[in-house]
């Protein structure tokens, strides 16, 4: 079988892509597309497939990117991002969390995905092994190999916590030596939260034995029985990536940050330089208003609690039974095995037949994926009464 990439000239094997653009597809953006086909076709499309709000940006947000507008001073920005954004994100760690953290090792990045690119770009080497969860974000796997990366996969998903543990990851350096670690709390796609005493084990675990953390806190703020925490809380060395996307309803425009250890902030600038010059100096304009629309935004997170809500109760109903608690962000990952051993034919026939679009588990875990769905329930109160109706009358 011709692989990607590969194409025959005379009988001799002629590579015209690269190897590292052998990466799985992000089969999320996928059932996306397909949706928005059917959607643009008039069928009554319901996506819980993909991680995003269906509110828009705060008021004050867009008011103030339209003054930006027609002020047009837009242009580029210091590479790791305006000062007055720095300073607001610096605030919002102390106001938040109670940690201080320097505006100087703040970078603004474009999105969360740049600071991937970037985190990875700035600590590791082609060969390096790095640990991520499964499940866990399908991005970072991708990224990772296509930087020559090798990824080790630590399993979770006992139905208790699916969170990474300081045992987990000692087993995984013990077997070989880790460079690094990949984790996300609350999680994607399971919404399952690090308690405070296991998150500072993890860290205490890769303290002693060198290996570098990143600690992705992008669904922080949508936690719903108890508050989040900051890992830099526990361990100023630790890099955190997090980005307006998500309790921010900022997906569009593509604005995140980091906060580095300082001997990290200038080797992360001058790869930042050359990849992406800057932040589009708008968003960060506008993202500077972002952390005053708390009411706005906790008016928004309400709803996703009312959301989790009818997911919780009609999502069991069904035998799609929760594979992790939804503990925080906006993801309900069920096994549906119960119905399928293929989660991909099973999102493609719930497209077709009753017009709701869902994420098949093998984005998230290559291995036992095929069992097992994320809903994502960022959308409205009636779209999820909707979908839950639907389903329930097609299983």
């Amino acid at each position: 079988m011709q692989a990607a990439g590969q194409v025959f000239f005379e009988g001799r094997e002629v590579r015209v892509f690269s190897y590292r653009s052998e990466v799985d597809p992000f089969h999320a953006m996928d059932v996306l597309a397909e949706a928005n086909r059917r959607r643009a076709n008039g069928a009554p499309m319901i996506s819980m497939a993909v991680g995003q709000p269906a509110d828009p940006a705060p008021l004050r947000v867009r008011e103030a990117a339209q003054k930006a507008l027609i002020d047009g001073k837009i242009g580029y920005t210091d590479a790791l991002g305006l000062i007055g954004l720095r300073e607001a994100i610096a605030a919002h760690y102390a106001e938040q969390y109670g940690v201080e953290v320097s505006p100087q090792r703040i970078a603004v990045t474009t999105g969360s995905s740049a600071a991937f690119n970037l985190a990875f770009l700035t600590y590791f080497d082609a060969g390096d092994r790095v640990a991520i969860t499964r499940p866990g974000y399908p991005a970072y796997r991708n990224i990772l190999k296509a930087l020559g990366v090798e990824v080790v996969e630590i399993g979770t998903g006992d139905g208790k916590s699916a969170n990474l543990t300081a045992e987990s990851l000692i087993a995984a350096h013990a077997e070989k030596p880790l460079k690094g670690v990949l984790f996300a709390s609350p999680a994607n796609p399971t919404g399952a939260i690090i308690e405070d005493d296991e998150l500072k084990a993890i860290l205490e675990a890769a303290r002693e034995r060198n290996i570098r953390v990143i600690s992705d806190e992008i669904y922080h703020r949508l936690t719903y029985d108890r508050p989040d925490q900051t890992a830099l809380a526990f361990d100023d060395s630790v890099t955190v990536i997090n980005s307006f996307s998500k309790y921010y309803c900022m997906t569009g425009w593509r604005i995140g940050w980091m906060v580095l250890p300082e001997e990290a902030v200038r080797p992360n600038e001058r790869i930042a330089q050359s990849l992406y010059i800057s932040a589009p100096e708008l968003s960060q304009i506008a993202a500077i208003e972002a952390f005053k629309a708390t009411d706005e935004l906790d008016i928004i997170k309400q709803r996703y609690a009312l959301n989790r809500s009818i997911l919780g109760e009609h999502l069991p109903k069904m035998g799609l039974t929760l594979a992790a608690p939804m503990d925080g962000a906006f993801y309900a990952y069920c096994d549906v095995s119960r119905f399928t051993n293929d989660s991909m034919a099973f999102a493609r026939k719930m497209i077709a037949e009753i017009n709701v679009a869902a994420t098949p588990g093998l984005d998230f875990d290559p291995l036992e994926g095929h069992r097992t769905m994320r809903f994502s329930y960022a959308g409205t109160a009636d779209e999820m009464r909707e979908a839950m109706r639907r389903l329930e009358g097609w299983l």
